[in-house]
Protein backbone atom coordinates (compact mmCIF):
# COMPACT_ATOMS: atom_id res chain seq x y z
CA UNK A 1 0.00 0.00 0.00
CA UNK A 2 2.81 2.37 0.86
CA UNK A 3 4.44 1.66 -2.66
CA UNK A 4 1.14 2.69 -4.33
CA UNK A 5 0.87 5.90 -2.19
CA UNK A 6 4.77 6.73 -2.83
CA UNK A 7 3.89 6.45 -6.64
CA UNK A 8 0.67 8.26 -6.78
CA UNK A 9 2.05 11.29 -5.29
CA UNK A 10 5.28 10.98 -7.37
CA UNK A 11 2.59 11.00 -10.34
CA UNK A 12 1.37 13.81 -8.98
CA UNK A 13 3.97 16.21 -8.13
CA UNK A 14 5.33 15.44 -11.53
CA UNK A 15 2.22 16.63 -13.23
CA UNK A 16 2.22 19.78 -10.84
CA UNK A 17 6.22 20.64 -12.15
CA UNK A 18 4.65 20.06 -15.45
CA UNK A 19 1.68 22.15 -14.84
CA UNK A 20 3.87 25.24 -13.80
CA UNK A 21 6.24 25.02 -17.01
CA UNK A 22 3.56 26.20 -19.29
CA UNK A 23 3.76 29.68 -20.67
CA UNK A 24 0.68 32.34 -19.64
CA UNK A 25 -1.76 33.23 -22.32
CA UNK A 26 0.01 36.46 -22.72
CA UNK A 27 3.74 34.85 -23.77
CA UNK A 28 2.15 32.15 -25.67
CA UNK A 29 0.05 34.65 -28.10
CA UNK A 30 1.53 37.70 -28.41
CA UNK A 31 -0.88 40.41 -30.70
CA UNK A 32 -1.16 43.50 -31.68
CA UNK A 33 -3.18 45.64 -34.33
CA UNK A 34 -1.40 47.59 -36.65
CA UNK A 35 -3.18 50.32 -38.88
CA UNK A 36 -1.13 51.18 -42.60
CA UNK A 37 -2.40 53.38 -45.91
CA UNK A 38 -4.08 49.39 -46.82
CA UNK A 39 -5.54 48.16 -44.16
CA UNK A 40 -5.41 46.70 -40.61
CA UNK A 41 -2.76 44.17 -39.73
CA UNK A 42 -3.25 41.55 -36.94
CA UNK A 43 -0.03 40.28 -36.07
CA UNK A 44 -0.03 37.20 -33.54
CA UNK A 45 3.59 35.84 -32.43
CA UNK A 46 3.86 32.39 -31.09
CA UNK A 47 5.54 31.34 -27.95
CA UNK A 48 8.13 28.39 -28.02
CA UNK A 49 6.07 25.27 -29.32
CA UNK A 50 3.12 26.70 -29.62
CA UNK A 51 0.37 26.31 -32.28
CA UNK A 52 -2.57 27.39 -33.64
CA UNK A 53 -5.64 24.90 -34.66
CA UNK A 54 -6.40 26.21 -38.41
CA UNK A 55 -10.12 25.40 -37.92
CA UNK A 56 -10.37 27.90 -35.09
CA UNK A 57 -9.26 31.00 -36.72
CA UNK A 58 -11.86 33.26 -37.28
CA UNK A 59 -11.86 36.75 -39.13
CA UNK A 60 -15.20 39.02 -38.22
CA UNK A 61 -16.74 42.26 -39.02
CA UNK A 62 -18.51 42.52 -35.65
CA UNK A 63 -20.06 46.34 -35.87
CA UNK A 64 -21.50 47.95 -36.98
CA UNK A 65 -22.40 44.41 -38.72
CA UNK A 66 -21.48 41.07 -37.90
CA UNK A 67 -20.27 39.15 -41.24
CA UNK A 68 -17.69 36.41 -41.13
CA UNK A 69 -14.71 37.58 -43.09
CA UNK A 70 -12.16 34.50 -42.71
CA UNK A 71 -12.46 32.92 -46.06
CA UNK A 72 -11.84 36.56 -48.03
CA UNK A 73 -8.34 37.49 -46.05
CA UNK A 74 -5.40 35.50 -46.62
CA UNK A 75 -3.93 32.92 -44.14
CA UNK A 76 -1.04 31.07 -44.10
CA UNK A 77 -1.49 27.42 -45.24
CA UNK A 78 -2.29 24.78 -42.53
CA UNK A 79 0.54 21.79 -41.93
CA UNK A 80 -1.12 18.56 -40.52
CA UNK A 81 0.03 17.70 -37.33
CA UNK A 82 -0.88 14.22 -34.99
CA UNK A 83 -4.47 14.32 -35.65
CA UNK A 84 -4.91 18.02 -36.18
CA UNK A 85 -4.31 20.60 -38.93
CA UNK A 86 -2.60 23.41 -37.44
CA UNK A 87 -0.69 26.74 -37.70
CA UNK A 88 3.18 26.84 -36.52
CA UNK A 89 4.27 29.92 -37.88
CA UNK A 90 3.64 33.23 -36.60
CA UNK A 91 0.48 35.18 -38.49
CA UNK A 92 -0.02 38.26 -40.12
CA UNK A 93 -3.54 38.66 -41.47
CA UNK A 94 -3.90 41.62 -43.48
CA UNK A 95 -7.51 43.10 -43.71
CA UNK A 96 -8.02 45.55 -46.55
CA UNK A 97 -9.37 48.80 -46.48
CA UNK A 98 -11.66 47.93 -49.84
CA UNK A 99 -12.28 44.69 -48.27
CA UNK A 100 -14.16 46.33 -45.25
CA UNK A 101 -15.84 49.01 -47.63
CA UNK A 102 -17.07 46.47 -49.73
CA UNK A 103 -19.17 44.86 -46.78
CA UNK A 104 -20.49 47.74 -44.96
CA UNK A 105 -19.96 51.30 -45.82
CA UNK A 106 -19.10 53.00 -42.81
CA UNK A 107 -16.22 55.16 -41.11
CA UNK A 108 -15.65 52.87 -38.52
CA UNK A 109 -15.67 49.47 -37.67
CA UNK A 110 -15.28 46.44 -35.05
CA UNK A 111 -12.94 43.53 -36.25
CA UNK A 112 -12.38 40.67 -33.96
CA UNK A 113 -9.95 37.93 -34.63
CA UNK A 114 -10.21 34.06 -32.48
CA UNK A 115 -8.13 32.14 -32.33
CA UNK A 116 -7.06 28.35 -30.04
CA UNK A 117 -4.21 27.02 -29.63
CA UNK A 118 -1.67 24.89 -27.61
CA UNK A 119 1.47 23.80 -26.28
CA UNK A 120 3.50 20.86 -27.62
CA UNK A 121 4.18 19.77 -24.04
CA UNK A 122 0.59 18.78 -23.58
CA UNK A 123 -1.81 21.74 -22.12
CA UNK A 124 -4.19 23.53 -24.79
CA UNK A 125 -5.89 26.86 -23.59
CA UNK A 126 -8.94 28.74 -23.91
CA UNK A 127 -10.23 29.72 -27.43
CA UNK A 128 -9.68 34.04 -27.47
CA UNK A 129 -10.30 36.69 -29.33
CA UNK A 130 -9.05 39.92 -29.86
CA UNK A 131 -10.79 42.89 -30.86
CA UNK A 132 -10.46 46.53 -32.29
CA UNK A 133 -12.59 49.40 -33.39
CA UNK A 134 -10.79 51.58 -35.77
CA UNK A 135 -11.69 54.72 -37.72
CA UNK A 136 -10.52 54.73 -41.53
CA UNK A 137 -10.59 58.94 -41.76
CA UNK A 138 -7.47 60.52 -40.76
CA UNK A 139 -3.80 60.03 -41.24
CA UNK A 140 -2.07 56.58 -41.96
CA UNK A 141 -0.70 56.28 -38.79
CA UNK A 142 1.09 52.82 -37.14
CA UNK A 143 -0.17 51.49 -33.49
CA UNK A 144 2.45 50.15 -31.76
CA UNK A 145 3.01 46.88 -29.95
CA UNK A 146 2.07 48.12 -26.53
CA UNK A 147 -1.82 48.90 -28.12
CA UNK A 148 -1.64 52.49 -27.41
CA UNK A 149 -3.05 55.20 -29.03
CA UNK A 150 -0.39 57.56 -31.20
CA UNK A 151 -1.42 61.24 -32.11
CA UNK A 152 -0.59 62.49 -35.61
CA UNK A 153 -0.42 66.27 -36.06
CA UNK A 154 -2.77 66.41 -38.57
CA UNK A 155 -5.58 64.12 -36.56
CA UNK A 156 -5.54 61.26 -34.15
CA UNK A 157 -6.34 57.67 -35.45
CA UNK A 158 -8.70 56.05 -33.04
CA UNK A 159 -7.65 52.33 -32.96
CA UNK A 160 -8.57 50.91 -29.82
CA UNK A 161 -7.65 47.33 -28.52
CA UNK A 162 -9.19 45.22 -26.63
CA UNK A 163 -9.00 41.21 -25.21
CA UNK A 164 -11.79 39.27 -23.95
CA UNK A 165 -11.73 35.06 -23.94
CA UNK A 166 -14.51 33.65 -25.41
CA UNK A 167 -17.10 32.53 -22.73
CA UNK A 168 -16.93 28.58 -22.28
CA UNK A 169 -19.17 26.01 -21.99
CA UNK A 170 -20.22 24.11 -18.81
CA UNK A 171 -17.92 21.04 -20.09
CA UNK A 172 -14.94 23.09 -21.27
CA UNK A 173 -15.08 25.14 -18.21
CA UNK A 174 -14.71 21.99 -16.05
CA UNK A 175 -11.78 20.97 -18.74
CA UNK A 176 -10.04 23.88 -17.81
CA UNK A 177 -10.56 23.36 -14.14
CA UNK A 178 -8.72 20.29 -14.62
CA UNK A 179 -5.74 21.98 -16.44
CA UNK A 180 -5.25 25.63 -14.17
CA UNK A 181 -6.35 24.28 -10.31
CA UNK A 182 -4.41 22.37 -7.78
CA UNK A 183 -4.64 18.77 -7.58
CA UNK A 184 -6.43 19.19 -3.86
CA UNK A 185 -9.43 21.60 -4.73
CA UNK A 186 -9.43 19.28 -8.48
CA UNK A 187 -10.47 16.26 -6.31
CA UNK A 188 -12.71 17.70 -3.49
CA UNK A 189 -14.31 19.68 -6.72
CA UNK A 190 -15.29 16.21 -8.37
CA UNK A 191 -15.71 14.47 -5.11
CA UNK A 192 -18.95 17.52 -5.21
CA UNK A 193 -19.49 16.82 -8.58
CA UNK A 194 -20.13 13.25 -7.56
CA UNK A 195 -22.33 14.44 -4.60
CA UNK A 196 -24.65 16.20 -6.84
CA UNK A 197 -24.90 13.51 -9.53
CA UNK A 198 -25.66 10.59 -6.98
CA UNK A 199 -29.28 10.86 -7.43
CA UNK A 200 -29.14 11.05 -11.44
CA UNK A 201 -29.99 8.20 -13.58
CA UNK A 202 -26.29 7.55 -13.73
CA UNK A 203 -26.50 5.97 -10.10
CA UNK A 204 -30.49 5.41 -9.16
CA UNK A 205 -31.02 2.18 -10.81
CA UNK A 206 -27.73 0.76 -8.93
CA UNK A 207 -29.77 1.40 -6.01
CA UNK A 208 -32.09 -1.36 -6.06
CA UNK A 209 -29.53 -3.60 -7.08
CA UNK A 210 -27.18 -3.13 -4.26
CA UNK A 211 -29.96 -3.17 -1.98
CA UNK A 212 -31.11 -6.65 -3.15
CA UNK A 213 -27.30 -7.96 -2.84
CA UNK A 214 -27.41 -6.61 0.63
CA UNK A 215 -31.01 -8.24 1.69
CA UNK A 216 -29.88 -11.81 -0.01
CA UNK A 217 -26.72 -12.09 2.16
CA UNK A 218 -28.35 -10.93 5.00
CA UNK A 219 -31.44 -13.46 4.51
CA UNK A 220 -28.29 -15.88 5.26
CA UNK A 221 -27.05 -14.43 8.75
CA UNK A 222 -26.92 -11.43 10.79
CA UNK A 223 -25.90 -8.31 8.44
CA UNK A 224 -24.29 -5.82 10.77
CA UNK A 225 -23.54 -2.29 10.15
CA UNK A 226 -19.81 -3.51 9.26
CA UNK A 227 -20.69 -5.66 6.98
CA UNK A 228 -23.23 -3.45 4.93
CA UNK A 229 -20.77 -0.79 4.78
CA UNK A 230 -18.43 -3.64 3.36
CA UNK A 231 -20.49 -4.97 0.61
CA UNK A 232 -21.42 -1.85 -0.63
CA UNK A 233 -17.62 -0.28 -0.44
CA UNK A 234 -16.60 -3.65 -2.71
CA UNK A 235 -19.56 -2.45 -5.56
CA UNK A 236 -18.86 1.40 -5.30
CA UNK A 237 -15.16 0.73 -5.73
CA UNK A 238 -15.55 -1.56 -8.29
CA UNK A 239 -18.20 0.84 -9.81
CA UNK A 240 -15.50 3.95 -9.76
CA UNK A 241 -12.59 1.61 -11.16
CA UNK A 242 -15.18 0.89 -14.31
CA UNK A 243 -16.35 4.44 -14.95
CA UNK A 244 -11.96 5.42 -14.30
CA UNK A 245 -10.79 2.58 -16.75
CA UNK A 246 -14.07 3.64 -19.05
CA UNK A 247 -13.13 7.35 -19.06
CA UNK A 248 -9.44 6.79 -19.57
CA UNK A 249 -10.13 5.21 -22.56
CA UNK A 250 -12.64 7.53 -24.10
CA UNK A 251 -10.15 10.41 -23.33
CA UNK A 252 -6.91 8.76 -24.94
CA UNK A 253 -8.14 6.61 -28.10
CA UNK A 254 -11.94 7.96 -28.54
CA UNK A 255 -13.38 4.98 -27.56
CA UNK A 256 -16.60 5.08 -25.92
CA UNK A 257 -16.57 1.60 -23.78
CA UNK A 258 -20.08 2.40 -22.46
CA UNK A 259 -21.86 3.23 -25.79
CA UNK A 260 -20.20 0.06 -27.50
CA UNK A 261 -21.84 -2.22 -24.30
CA UNK A 262 -24.88 -0.57 -24.96
CA UNK A 263 -25.77 -3.09 -28.15
CA UNK A 264 -29.04 -5.21 -27.89
CA UNK A 265 -26.38 -8.54 -27.12
CA UNK A 266 -25.07 -7.20 -24.29
CA UNK A 267 -27.95 -5.46 -23.10
CA UNK A 268 -30.15 -8.35 -23.38
CA UNK A 269 -27.68 -11.17 -21.92
CA UNK A 270 -27.33 -8.48 -18.74
CA UNK A 271 -31.35 -8.61 -18.58
CA UNK A 272 -31.00 -12.07 -18.86
CA UNK A 273 -28.53 -12.27 -15.14
CA UNK A 274 -31.22 -9.78 -13.84
CA UNK A 275 -33.78 -12.31 -14.29
CA UNK A 276 -32.14 -14.93 -13.38
CA UNK A 277 -31.36 -13.17 -9.77
CA UNK A 278 -34.90 -12.10 -9.71
CA UNK A 279 -35.75 -16.11 -9.95
CA UNK A 280 -33.33 -17.03 -7.76
CA UNK A 281 -34.73 -14.60 -5.01
CA UNK A 282 -38.45 -16.03 -5.84
CA UNK A 283 -36.49 -18.95 -4.52
CA UNK A 284 -36.51 -21.69 -7.09
CA UNK A 285 -33.13 -21.97 -6.99
CA UNK A 286 -30.06 -21.08 -5.29
CA UNK A 287 -27.22 -18.79 -7.46
CA UNK A 288 -23.55 -19.92 -5.90
CA UNK A 289 -20.02 -21.20 -6.67
CA UNK A 290 -19.93 -24.85 -6.70
CA UNK A 291 -19.13 -26.50 -3.15
CA UNK A 292 -14.93 -27.36 -4.27
CA UNK A 293 -14.10 -23.46 -5.28
CA UNK A 294 -16.05 -22.51 -1.84
CA UNK A 295 -13.71 -24.80 -0.37
CA UNK A 296 -10.62 -23.25 -1.76
CA UNK A 297 -11.90 -19.71 -0.92
CA UNK A 298 -12.54 -20.78 2.66
CA UNK A 299 -9.08 -21.92 2.98
CA UNK A 300 -7.42 -18.50 2.03
CA UNK A 301 -9.90 -16.45 3.21
CA UNK A 302 -11.93 -15.54 6.81
CA UNK A 303 -14.49 -17.99 5.42
CA UNK A 304 -17.83 -17.12 5.08
CA UNK A 305 -18.54 -13.41 4.60
CA UNK A 306 -15.76 -13.58 2.04
CA UNK A 307 -17.96 -15.49 -0.05
CA UNK A 308 -19.50 -13.59 -3.19
CA UNK A 309 -16.87 -10.71 -2.88
CA UNK A 310 -15.94 -11.04 -6.28
CA UNK A 311 -19.39 -11.71 -7.38
CA UNK A 312 -20.25 -8.13 -6.15
CA UNK A 313 -17.43 -6.28 -7.33
CA UNK A 314 -18.11 -8.16 -11.14
CA UNK A 315 -21.55 -6.68 -10.61
CA UNK A 316 -20.53 -3.28 -9.22
CA UNK A 317 -18.01 -2.96 -12.10
CA UNK A 318 -20.97 -3.88 -14.91
CA UNK A 319 -23.36 -2.31 -13.34
CA UNK A 320 -21.45 1.10 -14.24
CA UNK A 321 -20.88 0.34 -17.57
CA UNK A 322 -24.30 -0.70 -19.02
CA UNK A 323 -27.23 -0.20 -15.96
CA UNK A 324 -25.63 3.39 -15.63
CA UNK A 325 -24.83 4.82 -18.97
CA UNK A 326 -24.62 8.52 -18.38
CA UNK A 327 -22.77 11.60 -19.73
CA UNK A 328 -22.77 14.99 -17.42
CA UNK A 329 -20.71 18.00 -17.94
CA UNK A 330 -18.15 16.53 -14.65
CA UNK A 331 -17.43 13.25 -17.11
CA UNK A 332 -17.13 15.25 -20.34
CA UNK A 333 -14.85 17.50 -18.86
CA UNK A 334 -12.86 14.90 -17.67
CA UNK A 335 -13.09 13.13 -20.84
CA UNK A 336 -12.44 16.76 -22.48
CA UNK A 337 -9.21 17.18 -20.34
CA UNK A 338 -7.60 13.94 -21.22
CA UNK A 339 -8.01 13.89 -24.84
CA UNK A 340 -6.24 17.41 -24.56
CA UNK A 341 -3.59 17.13 -22.62
CA UNK A 342 -3.00 12.93 -22.78
CA UNK A 343 -2.47 12.95 -18.36
CA UNK A 344 -4.98 9.99 -17.73
CA UNK A 345 -3.37 11.00 -13.97
CA UNK A 346 -4.97 13.42 -13.06
CA UNK A 347 -7.77 12.54 -15.57
CA UNK A 348 -8.36 9.49 -14.13
CA UNK A 349 -8.06 10.35 -10.37
CA UNK A 350 -10.61 13.00 -11.17
CA UNK A 351 -13.22 10.41 -12.57
CA UNK A 352 -12.19 8.14 -9.86
CA UNK A 353 -12.75 10.66 -7.04
CA UNK A 354 -16.25 11.71 -8.78
CA UNK A 355 -17.09 8.08 -8.74
CA UNK A 356 -16.53 7.93 -5.22
CA UNK A 357 -19.20 10.73 -4.50
CA UNK A 358 -21.66 9.19 -6.64
CA UNK A 359 -21.58 6.29 -4.74
CA UNK A 360 -22.16 7.87 -1.14
CA UNK A 361 -25.96 6.96 -1.33
CA UNK A 362 -24.63 3.32 -1.79
CA UNK A 363 -22.32 3.30 1.02
CA UNK A 364 -25.14 5.09 3.24
CA UNK A 365 -27.67 2.28 2.32
CA UNK A 366 -25.02 -0.50 3.08
CA UNK A 367 -24.04 1.45 6.61
CA UNK A 368 -28.15 1.87 7.55
CA UNK A 369 -29.83 -1.79 6.27
CA UNK A 370 -26.95 -3.47 8.45
CA UNK A 371 -27.79 -1.24 10.93
CA UNK A 372 -31.47 -0.96 10.84
CA UNK A 373 -31.97 -4.28 9.44
CA UNK A 374 -33.81 -6.53 11.91
CA UNK A 375 -32.91 -10.62 12.43
CA UNK A 376 -33.13 -12.92 9.98
CA UNK A 377 -36.13 -14.14 10.06
CA UNK A 378 -39.51 -15.45 7.89
CA UNK A 379 -40.34 -11.75 6.98
CA UNK A 380 -36.97 -11.82 4.91
CA UNK A 381 -38.25 -14.40 2.52
CA UNK A 382 -40.91 -11.64 1.44
CA UNK A 383 -38.42 -9.06 1.37
CA UNK A 384 -36.65 -11.10 -0.98
CA UNK A 385 -38.86 -11.82 -3.05
CA UNK A 386 -39.93 -8.30 -3.38
CA UNK A 387 -36.83 -7.34 -4.78
CA UNK A 388 -37.00 -10.10 -6.65
CA UNK A 389 -39.63 -8.16 -8.56
CA UNK A 390 -37.48 -5.24 -8.55
CA UNK A 391 -34.40 -7.18 -10.48
CA UNK A 392 -37.08 -7.92 -12.86
CA UNK A 393 -37.86 -4.13 -13.25
CA UNK A 394 -34.30 -3.36 -13.86
CA UNK A 395 -34.24 -6.08 -16.57
CA UNK A 396 -37.29 -4.26 -18.42
CA UNK A 397 -35.63 -0.98 -17.65
CA UNK A 398 -32.59 -2.58 -19.51
CA UNK A 399 -34.61 -4.07 -22.52
CA UNK A 400 -36.87 -0.69 -23.07
CA UNK A 401 -33.47 0.42 -24.73
CA UNK A 402 -33.67 -2.20 -27.40
CA UNK A 403 -37.22 -3.50 -27.95
CA UNK A 404 -40.36 -2.03 -29.45
CA UNK A 405 -41.63 0.90 -26.62
CA UNK A 406 -44.72 -0.82 -26.90
CA UNK A 407 -43.73 -4.10 -26.33
CA UNK A 408 -41.83 -2.65 -23.44
CA UNK A 409 -44.89 -0.79 -22.16
CA UNK A 410 -46.63 -4.62 -22.27
CA UNK A 411 -43.92 -5.61 -19.84
CA UNK A 412 -44.23 -3.01 -17.20
CA UNK A 413 -47.96 -3.85 -17.74
CA UNK A 414 -47.38 -7.76 -16.83
CA UNK A 415 -45.06 -6.68 -13.81
CA UNK A 416 -47.58 -4.53 -11.89
CA UNK A 417 -50.17 -6.80 -12.69
CA UNK A 418 -48.19 -10.15 -11.07
CA UNK A 419 -47.41 -7.67 -8.43
CA UNK A 420 -50.78 -6.99 -7.73
CA UNK A 421 -51.47 -10.82 -7.65
CA UNK A 422 -48.39 -11.76 -5.71
CA UNK A 423 -49.43 -9.34 -3.03
CA UNK A 424 -53.33 -10.59 -3.07
CA UNK A 425 -52.13 -13.26 0.01
CA UNK A 426 -51.47 -10.44 2.24
CA UNK A 427 -54.45 -9.54 4.82
CA UNK A 428 -52.48 -5.97 5.62
CA UNK A 429 -54.77 -2.93 4.65
CA UNK A 430 -51.85 -1.02 3.70
CA UNK A 431 -50.56 -3.97 1.33
CA UNK A 432 -54.33 -4.31 0.33
CA UNK A 433 -54.25 -0.62 -1.13
CA UNK A 434 -51.05 -1.39 -2.79
CA UNK A 435 -52.08 -4.40 -4.58
CA UNK A 436 -54.47 -2.45 -5.73
CA UNK A 437 -53.40 0.58 -7.24
CA UNK A 438 -50.69 -1.80 -8.75
CA UNK A 439 -53.38 -3.62 -10.63
CA UNK A 440 -55.25 -0.27 -11.77
CA UNK A 441 -51.52 0.97 -12.79
CA UNK A 442 -51.01 -2.46 -14.54
CA UNK A 443 -54.31 -2.34 -16.32
CA UNK A 444 -53.68 1.33 -17.52
CA UNK A 445 -50.12 0.55 -18.97
CA UNK A 446 -51.72 -2.94 -20.55
CA UNK A 447 -54.45 -0.81 -22.28
CA UNK A 448 -51.84 2.49 -22.96
CA UNK A 449 -49.76 -0.46 -25.07
CA UNK A 450 -53.04 -2.02 -27.08
CA UNK A 451 -53.49 1.95 -27.87
CA UNK A 452 -49.82 2.28 -29.32
CA UNK A 453 -48.63 4.43 -26.39
CA UNK A 454 -44.80 4.52 -26.20
CA UNK A 455 -44.84 6.44 -22.89
CA UNK A 456 -44.79 4.21 -19.48
CA UNK A 457 -45.16 7.66 -18.01
CA UNK A 458 -48.37 8.45 -19.74
CA UNK A 459 -49.50 5.36 -20.79
CA UNK A 460 -53.20 7.11 -22.17
CA UNK A 461 -51.42 10.00 -24.41
CA UNK A 462 -53.00 7.93 -27.23
CA UNK A 463 -57.27 8.75 -25.78
CA UNK A 464 -55.74 12.39 -24.21
CA UNK A 465 -53.16 13.81 -26.32
CA UNK A 466 -55.21 14.27 -29.50
CA UNK A 467 -54.52 16.51 -32.56
CA UNK A 468 -53.96 19.46 -30.79
CA UNK A 469 -50.48 17.83 -28.60
CA UNK A 470 -49.75 16.66 -31.65
CA UNK A 471 -49.52 19.95 -33.39
CA UNK A 472 -46.91 21.40 -30.63
CA UNK A 473 -44.60 17.75 -30.91
CA UNK A 474 -40.81 19.25 -31.71
CA UNK A 475 -40.10 18.04 -34.94
CA UNK A 476 -36.69 17.34 -35.55
CA UNK A 477 -34.85 16.93 -39.11
CA UNK A 478 -32.35 13.47 -38.67
CA UNK A 479 -28.93 13.83 -39.94
CA UNK A 480 -26.74 10.21 -40.56
CA UNK A 481 -23.45 11.98 -41.37
CA UNK A 482 -21.07 14.91 -41.52
CA UNK A 483 -21.95 15.79 -44.99
CA UNK A 484 -25.70 15.88 -44.15
CA UNK A 485 -25.21 17.86 -41.33
CA UNK A 486 -23.19 20.41 -42.85
CA UNK A 487 -25.81 20.64 -46.16
CA UNK A 488 -28.56 21.19 -43.01
CA UNK A 489 -26.76 23.65 -41.15
CA UNK A 490 -26.00 25.90 -44.45
CA UNK A 491 -29.47 25.73 -45.96
CA UNK A 492 -31.36 27.02 -42.61
CA UNK A 493 -31.82 30.56 -42.82
CA UNK A 494 -32.64 30.12 -38.74
CA UNK A 495 -29.73 28.89 -35.76
CA UNK A 496 -29.48 25.79 -35.67
CA UNK A 497 -29.92 23.05 -32.60
CA UNK A 498 -28.41 19.09 -32.86
CA UNK A 499 -29.42 16.91 -30.97
CA UNK A 500 -27.08 13.80 -30.03
CA UNK A 501 -29.50 10.86 -28.72
CA UNK A 502 -29.64 6.92 -28.60
CA UNK A 503 -32.06 4.80 -27.70
CA UNK A 504 -29.77 3.62 -24.63
CA UNK A 505 -29.20 6.86 -23.42
CA UNK A 506 -31.51 7.71 -20.07
CA UNK A 507 -31.04 11.18 -20.49
CA UNK A 508 -31.98 11.61 -23.50
CA UNK A 509 -35.76 10.42 -22.83
CA UNK A 510 -35.66 13.20 -19.47
CA UNK A 511 -34.49 15.73 -21.99
CA UNK A 512 -37.86 14.68 -25.14
CA UNK A 513 -40.30 13.91 -22.16
CA UNK A 514 -39.58 17.36 -19.72
CA UNK A 515 -37.64 19.58 -21.07
CA UNK A 516 -38.21 19.80 -24.89
CA UNK A 517 -42.48 19.11 -24.09
CA UNK A 518 -42.18 22.22 -21.83
CA UNK A 519 -44.43 24.89 -23.68
CA UNK A 520 -41.81 27.81 -22.98
CA UNK A 521 -39.28 25.60 -24.65
CA UNK A 522 -40.99 24.55 -27.42
CA UNK A 523 -41.96 28.43 -28.37
CA UNK A 524 -38.33 29.20 -28.27
CA UNK A 525 -37.37 26.11 -30.03
CA UNK A 526 -39.59 27.29 -32.75
CA UNK A 527 -36.89 30.04 -33.67
CA UNK A 528 -34.47 27.09 -34.71
CA UNK A 529 -34.09 24.33 -37.52
CA UNK A 530 -33.74 21.28 -35.40
CA UNK A 531 -31.28 18.29 -35.91
CA UNK A 532 -31.05 14.97 -34.58
CA UNK A 533 -28.15 12.64 -34.64
CA UNK A 534 -28.84 9.09 -33.64
CA UNK A 535 -25.84 7.55 -32.49
CA UNK A 536 -27.10 4.54 -30.67
CA UNK A 537 -25.18 2.08 -33.09
CA UNK A 538 -21.52 3.85 -32.03
CA UNK A 539 -20.63 3.14 -35.92
CA UNK A 540 -18.54 5.24 -37.76
CA UNK A 541 -20.14 8.37 -39.48
CA UNK A 542 -21.69 8.53 -35.57
CA UNK A 543 -17.74 8.88 -34.28
CA UNK A 544 -16.97 11.13 -36.57
CA UNK A 545 -20.13 13.18 -35.94
CA UNK A 546 -19.01 13.05 -32.12
CA UNK A 547 -15.40 13.80 -32.91
CA UNK A 548 -16.13 16.84 -35.07
CA UNK A 549 -17.77 19.05 -32.28
CA UNK A 550 -16.14 17.18 -29.12
CA UNK A 551 -18.77 15.00 -28.16
CA UNK A 552 -17.92 12.37 -25.70
CA UNK A 553 -21.40 10.33 -25.45
CA UNK A 554 -25.25 11.63 -25.59
CA UNK A 555 -26.79 13.07 -24.74
CA UNK A 556 -25.46 16.23 -26.30
CA UNK A 557 -26.85 19.73 -27.90
CA UNK A 558 -24.67 21.79 -30.19
CA UNK A 559 -25.54 25.00 -31.46
CA UNK A 560 -25.06 27.15 -34.92
CA UNK A 561 -25.35 31.00 -35.25
CA UNK A 562 -27.04 31.93 -39.01
CA UNK A 563 -23.51 31.90 -40.17
CA UNK A 564 -22.87 28.73 -39.37
CA UNK A 565 -20.92 29.04 -37.05
CA UNK A 566 -20.78 26.85 -33.91
CA UNK A 567 -21.94 28.50 -30.95
CA UNK A 568 -19.44 26.70 -28.14
CA UNK A 569 -20.56 28.49 -25.31
CA UNK A 570 -23.99 26.95 -25.42
CA UNK A 571 -23.06 23.76 -25.84
CA UNK A 572 -25.31 21.26 -23.17
CA UNK A 573 -24.41 17.87 -22.19
CA UNK A 574 -26.23 16.04 -19.83
CA UNK A 575 -30.05 16.71 -19.01
CA UNK A 576 -31.14 20.10 -18.01
CA UNK A 577 -34.69 20.81 -16.99
CA UNK A 578 -36.60 23.51 -18.94
CA UNK A 579 -35.27 26.51 -16.46
CA UNK A 580 -31.71 26.03 -17.15
CA UNK A 581 -32.18 24.93 -20.87
CA UNK A 582 -34.11 28.47 -21.39
CA UNK A 583 -31.30 29.85 -19.14
CA UNK A 584 -28.69 28.89 -21.68
CA UNK A 585 -30.85 30.19 -24.57
CA UNK A 586 -31.22 33.75 -23.50
CA UNK A 587 -27.57 34.13 -22.71
CA UNK A 588 -26.59 32.86 -26.01
CA UNK A 589 -29.19 34.16 -28.38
Amino acid sequence: MKKIVLILLTAIYAFGLQLNSFLEPDEAFQTKFEKNANGVVFSLVLGNDIYLYDDKIKVLITKPEKIDITEEVNIPEPIPYEEWIVQFDNLNITIPHSLLKSKIDSKEYELEVKFQGCSKAGLCYAPMSKTTTINLDGNTTELKADDKKIESKAQATKVETKESKIELNETDTIANTLKDGSIVLVLATFFGFGLLLALTPCVFPMIPILSSIIVKAGSNEKMSASKGFFLSLVYVLAMSLAYTIAGVIAGLFGANLQAALQNPWVLSVFAAIFVALAFSMFGYYQIELPQSIQAKINKTTDGKENQGIFGIAIMGFLSALIVGPCVAPPLAGALVYIGQTGDAVLGGLALFVMSLGMGVPLLLIGLGAGKFMPKPGGWMENVTKIFGIVMLAVAIWLLDRVLNPSITMTLWALLFIGFAVYLKVYEHILVKIISIVSLILGAVLLVGAISGATNPLNPLEKFTSGKIADSKKLEFIKVKNLAQLEDAVKKSSKPVMLDFWATWCVSCKELDNITFKDERVMKELEKFTLLKADVTDNNDDDKALQAKYGIVGPPALVFFDTNNNEIKSAKIVGYKNPEQFLEILNKNF
